[in-house]
C-alpha cells in the first residue's frame, strides 16, 4: 500500500533509485551488486554542464563476490554516470580496499575509515553500506528461515519484530523465545 496522498499539490524533482542484485555463482561463491542511480524530471544545470531530463546525474554500480561466511573476495566498483566526468570516476579503483571484509563484522565501521568523507565517492560508500542485508536475502533464497541449526538465526533481535521477547519469534522460533518476565 502507498502513502496516503500528498496534503497539497506538488512537482517531483529527483529520482534516486537503488538496485541490488545477489548471484550464486557455479564456483560456491556469490555475487551481490548493487547500482545507484540519480535522474532529474527537468534539464540540470551543473557546473560541469547541463543535464538533460531524464539521463543519469549519477549511475554506479558495485559488486562484491563473498563467500558462506560473508568474507569478501573480489570487489569493483564502476561510474557511468557522474557530474565530473574523469574526477568522480577515479576513485573506483580504492574500492578494491573492500577486499578482506566480512560483511558482519565490523563492516560499517571499516567502510567508513577506509572511505569516509574525501577518502570515497560519497554516492558508491552509501551503496556499499546497503550490502550486507543484500547479502542475507541472498543467502535466505536457500534455506528456511526458521530452520534449527543449532546456532540462533542471524534475523532474531535485529529488528522490533523479532526480538526474541516478541509474538513472532514465540510462534515461529520457539526455541530462541525468551520470556519477559524470566529475562
Amino acid at each position: 500500500m502507498p502513502l496516503s496522498p500528498a496534503p497539497v499539490a506538488r512537482q517531483r524533482l529527483h529520482v534516486r533509485s537503488i538496485q541490488l542484485y545477489g548471484f550464486k555463482r557455479e564456483d560456491g561463491l556469490w555475487d551481490v551488486e548493487a547500482r545507484l542511480t540519480d535522474v532529474k524530471d527537468h534539464d540540470y544545470p551543473l557546473s560541469s554542464g547541463l543535464r538533460p531530463a531524464g539521463e543519469p546525474v549519477h549511475d554506479m554500480w558495485v559488486r562484491v563476490t563473498i563467500d558462506r561466511e560473508f568474507n569478501i573476495l573480489a570487489a569493483e566498483t564502476r561510474t557511468d554516470g557522474m557530474p565530473y566526468v574523469g574526477q568522480c570516476d577515479r576513485i573506483n579503483a580504492d574500492y578494491n580496499r573492500l577486499v578482506g571484509l566480512n560483511l558482519f563484522h565490523g563492516f560499517r565501521r571499516a567502510v567508513k575509515e577506509r572511505f569516509g568523507d574525501v577518502k570515497g565517492c560519497s554516492h558508491l560508500t552509501e551503496l556499499v553500506m546497503v550490502l550486507p542485508t543484500a547479502a542475507i536475502q541472498t543467502f535466505a533464497s536457500e534455506m528456511k528461515d526458521n530452520e534449527d541449526h543449532g546456532h540462533k538465526p542471524y534475523q532474531l533481535d535485529r529488528c522490533h519484530a523479532l526480538e526474541s521477547t516478541s509474538e513472532a519469534v514465540q510462534r515461529y522460533y520457539p526455541r530462541w523465545y525468551r520470556d519477559q518476565k524470566m529475562g
